[in-house]
């Protein structure tokens, strides 16, 4: 394997290569550019330590077969695109929409038509444990992303959420255990801290779904990962403020001092694999993401693609929307365990004869903040530019213009 194709599936940059092998950025071009008349010793080590940066994220999937639930979304296509060329064994495509899951059955024998074959669809529906169990067998490990996760459907619709948000994760979760499937990991959401909307409320019993269900889940581990605003995703806000701009209208801004965390799609499954390699059962897991005010992004993308930020158009708070997000409560920093890049927020445990935590409390608990979008890192302008600008997605919005 040459060292551009090595790159690759690690899924890194050439500068975020570089730094990895620690030389200087125009020697790791060349290196990458010209294999054969480099010092052949110095470019094997390159490939030692880009391959044990590999290890590190895909060794855990060798040969093993991964189902990942909703898996037409953003989250499924980000893990196809990690994965697919790696020695993982087989990826099992869940959901129940029979056009996404064709259009993306022909999107990867053209971009990857050597392993496609790895790919496997399966039409069915959370919401049924018949259609749950019949995915089930043979799986290793699994992804549970499907979900409804627009803030203002949920609210309209709640009990769809609860069907699919807590009914559909109880049925995974029990399909699961009862095959031995060795790990899953619940996808959540900032919002189940605090939540005041169906959807934040709704993975917030999800979230205690999942840690119920790992105090009795033999030998499959649980674990869930929490994390906020994915920039770029299906949904989500930067798309439709560049097809706004794209079309000549005014960007429409719910609340410019409103803040959120973000994270790329690429750190969303950078996170999901540090919970199955490092989570214990009934964890749940948090990435320390900076965050940023909603009106700064949006005069962000105004500057990346000519957008005029004097024409942005405020319209006001949707639907069950908070002005700031928290990743983890009060209570939680109370007993979150710090992992340098993660926290990790461990089950509570205790049976339910309480009578023994009568007289021991937590003096802890009144020291702590919770870590919310207005407490943690803030990006300015440049910063936010700076990440958006390596999104896949942004690259080739940009590059519209130039055809």
């Amino acid at each position: 394997m040459d060292l551009k194709q090595l790159r690759k599936n690690c899924n890194l940059t050439q500068k975020e290569a570089a730094e990895i092998v620690g030389m200087p950025l125009r020697t790791y071009v060349l290196y990458e550019n010209d294999e054969v008349q480099v010092d052949q010793l110095k470019l094997e080590r390159v490939k030692e330590k880009l391959k044990e940066h590999a290890d590190q994220n895909i060794d855990v999937l060798s040969g093993k077969v991964l189902l990942i639930t909703g898996g037409t979304g953003s989250f499924g296509n980000a893990v196809l695109n990690r994965f697919l060329t790696t020695d993982v064994g087989e990826i099992r495509i869940f959901s129940r929409d029979e056009k996404k899951q064709d259009d993306m059955r022909h999107e990867y024998q053209a971009k990857y038509p050597d392993y496609a074959q790895k790919i496997k669809f399966y039409i069915g529906d959370v919401r049924s444990l018949e259609s749950c169990r019949s995915v089930m067998k043979g799986v290793d490990y699994i992804f549970h992303a499907a979900a409804l996760k627009q803030v203002p459907s949920c609210e309209f619709f709640p009990m769809e959420a609860v069907k699919t948000n807590v009914i559909g994760t109880d049925n995974i979760l029990t399909a699961a255990i009862e095959e031995g499937v060795k790990c899953v990991i619940c996808l959540s959401t900032d919002k189940a801290a605090y939540p005041i909307n169906a959807m934040g409320i709704t993975k917030a019993i999800e979230e205690k779904v999942a840690v119920a269900k790992s105090r009795n889940s033999g030998s499959t581990r649980i674990c869930c990962t929490r994390y906020g605003n994915v920039m770029c995703s299906r949904g989500s806000v930067i798309p439709l403020w560049i097809d706004q701009i794209k079309q000549g209208l005014p960007i429409t801004l719910t609340e410019p001092s409103m803040t959120r965390f973000i994270m790329s799609l690429e750190e969303a499954v950078d996170l999901v694999l540090f919970a199955f390699k490092h989570g214990q059962n009934g964890d749940i897991l948090v990435q320390k993401a900076p965050a940023c005010t909603i009106g700064m992004q949006a005069e962000a993308v105004c500057e990346m693609f000519g957008g005029k930020k004097e024409d942005i158009k405020i319209i006001g708070i949707r639907h069950g929307e908070k002005m700031y997000e928290t990743l983890l409560t009060k209570e939680e920093c109370a007993k979150a365990e710090d992992l340098g890049n993660f926290y990790r927020v461990p089950a509570d445990n205790r049976n339910l004869n309480y009578d023994k935590y009568f007289s021991d409390g937590n003096k802890k608990a009144v020291e702590i903040e919770e870590f919310n979008s207005n407490n943690t890192y803030r990006l300015n302008k440049e910063e936010i530019i700076a990440t958006m600008s390596k999104l896949s997605y942004i690259q080739e919005r940009l590059a519209e213009d130039k055809k």
